[in-house]
């Protein structure tokens, strides 16, 4: 569905939410509510990633969604005024980027059921991505955090892809929460690392000998 634009104000996402787009003024108007920083996953991750890239520890970033561009006005020679657009549905994971020469891609998941993870937040083509990224060698991993828990787990993806495939074959199409408790890897809240993934793929992929 199409949502025209005036001024930037309304686009669709492929979900079909509404996202209402203010003007800078009246952005500007409102006062920030600093207590409500870092309360979804999107925005941990992103903060984390800030601080992974002022260390110098990686480089890791969020895919922006692709946006489909209908309608553009140019009302003045130097300006163009989109009216008309709408987003995309993302064709590969949340996350991508690089840490020690490895390529590092992710998905992050939210869910508010406490007893397990419906496979029905991951689409098909994320599956195919990530399958295609692992047989290159590359780390990747979903994000995946029960909100009824208040608890972020580190789950690889080649653990993801068996359930995945059997719910075609009459198998449950969620993942049970004590399995993800048990085969993935619980990401403690940290003051600067909000969600500190690097830590676990440190354990994972690069453990050394005197470390073991």
């Amino acid at each position: 569905m199409i949502i025209p634009i005036v001024g930037g104000e309304t686009v669709q996402y492929p979900n079909g939410k509404k996202i209402i787009r203010q003007s800078a003024a009246t952005r500007l108007k409102q006062p920030v509510d600093f207590g409500n920083r870092g309360m979804t996953l999107e925005e941990d991750i992103n903060e984390t990633n800030e601080y992974y890239l002022a260390q110098q520890k990686a480089i890791i970033h969020k895919k922006p969604t692709p946006v489909q561009i209908v309608q553009v006005d140019y009302p003045k020679r130097s300006a163009a005024v989109i009216k008309e657009a709408y987003f995309k549905q993302a064709s590969t994971t949340d996350y991508n980027g690089v840490y020690r020469g490895k390529y590092v891609d992710f998905e992050a998941k939210v869910t508010k059921n406490k007893t397990s993870f419906p496979l029905s937040n991951f689409h098909e083509h994320q599956i195919t991505h990530m399958e295609h990224v692992c047989s290159h060698g590359a780390i990747c991993f979903v994000i995946m955090r029960f909100s009824a828990h208040n608890q972020t787990f580190f789950f690889e993806a080649e653990k993801l892809f068996p359930w995945w495939k059997r719910q075609y074959d009459g198998g449950r199409k969620s993942i049970p929460y004590d399995v993800i408790c048990e085969e993935g890897f619980l990401i403690p809240m940290k003051y600067q690392a909000k969600v500190d993934y690097l830590h676990i793929i440190d354990q994972l992929h690069f453990r050394t000998e005197e470390e073991e």
